[in-house]
């Protein structure tokens, strides 16, 4: 299958090419800007392979991306590429706006072009597969969880981004007739994780005798999916989901902040011990503007429509994590050294 990956140099598109072209022997073609948080090093295991490609281009360059499906021709196109980073939208959503909405409304008319050449089978089993945020939900409560049917409350120009280009999406499979599929994902972590996520974050400050923030009193709660756990998810919604159709992709494994925090510190003072416990690092800090209280995905239709089941848990997954940190310096100091070395983002400048 000829699958576009947009933002495929990015932390999950990367994780779902590694997926793609190594395990389900895929012809895939990355389009990836490569964005301070794009890095195509993420890549290394498929350069070289058979059927894959790299493009660098913008998502909301129009003419480039319809030369790209003109020469590729896709079978189907996942659609990643985004600003992630709540606390950078707090700073500037500038980017967050162009990228997000612009650009996924660049992609989803030059796929209907696309899309409306084509005849027969190959128009019939075409796909625009979107992968979006469980951020366009809003916030919870103490009960209850997100599903399908939860009504969009975006919080954060990163989320009320995201709920944009959800809604562009279902809007050209309603009105164009385009086979559109959605999926909302949780929090994600995993190898090759961008270092201003909490999870990376937390572990190469920890690694570095430096403090470690915790906003608020770390009582906020998220819902952690393994990456390489959503890239199956990802791959099995394009394959067998219904067109038309969203589903919620999580984890089952809710944290408090703090408690992620702890146990990074707990393994890391088993696999590389310091001078001090490094719970002794934790340092708390002004909470996030908007902070949403919690996450939590019901990945019931996901799990019973199409069989999919997370493999890791939490534990068996932040220790792989750990460990891929402990043993892949060479991805992650350039990063610190040259691109974010772990300062604090998303504050509001008061006005005097």
């Amino acid at each position: 299958m000829r699958i576009l990956v947009t933002g495929g140099a990015g932390f999950i598109g990367s994780a779902l090419t590694r997926h793609l072209v190594l395990e389900k022997s895929a012809e895939v073609l990355v389009v990836d800007k490569l964005t301070y948080a794009g890095d195509r090093r993420s890549l290394r295991d498929c350069e070289g392979k058979p059927g894959f490609r790299f493009l660098h281009a913008d998502i909301c360059d129009a003419p480039a991306m319809q030369a790209a499906f003109a020469n590729f021709q896709p079978q189907a196109i996942m659609h990643l590429a985004a600003e992630s980073h709540v606390d950078r939208s707090i700073a500037g959503a500038a980017p967050f706006i162009t990228t997000n909405i612009v650009g996924t409304f660049t992609l989803l008319e030059v796929a209907r072009a696309y899309w409306g050449g084509l005849a027969g089978a190959a128009k019939d089993t075409f796909r625009f597969h979107l992968i979006s945020t469980d951020e366009v939900y809003g916030s919870l409560g103490a009960e209850g969880l997100f599903t399908e049917a939860t009504p969009y409350d975006p919080r954060s120009p990163y989320s009320a981004s995201k709920a944009a280009s959800d809604h562009l999406a279902r809007a050209w499979h309603h009105t164009y007739g385009l086979p559109t599929l959605v999926t909302n994902c949780s929090n994600n972590y995993g190898p090759y994780h961008f270092p201003e996520k909490l999870i990376p974050l937390v572990i190469l400050n920890a690694l570095e005798g430096k403090p470690l923030p915790v906003y608020g009193d770390g009582s906020n709660v998220r819902d952690w999916l393994y990456v390489d756990d959503h890239a199956r998810a990802l791959s099995l919604v394009l394959e067998r989901g219904r067109v038309g159709e969203t589903y919620n992709v999580g984890g089952r494994n809710e944290r408090r902040n703090l408690q992620v925090v702890e146990t990074i510190c707990d393994h890391l003072d088993r696999l590389r011990p310091g001078p001090r416990p490094r719970r002794e690092q934790i340092t708390f800090v002004t909470d996030r503007p908007g902070h949403d209280a919690r996450y939590a995905i019901d990945a019931t239709k996901l799990e019973t429509e199409l069989g999919w089941r997370a493999q890791e848990s939490f534990e068996t997954g932040i220790g792989r994590t750990i460990q891929w940190y402990l043993d892949n310096e060479w991805w992650w100091q350039p990063l610190r050294d040259k691109v974010y070395s772990g300062e604090r983002l998303g504050l509001l400048e008061e006005k005097v």
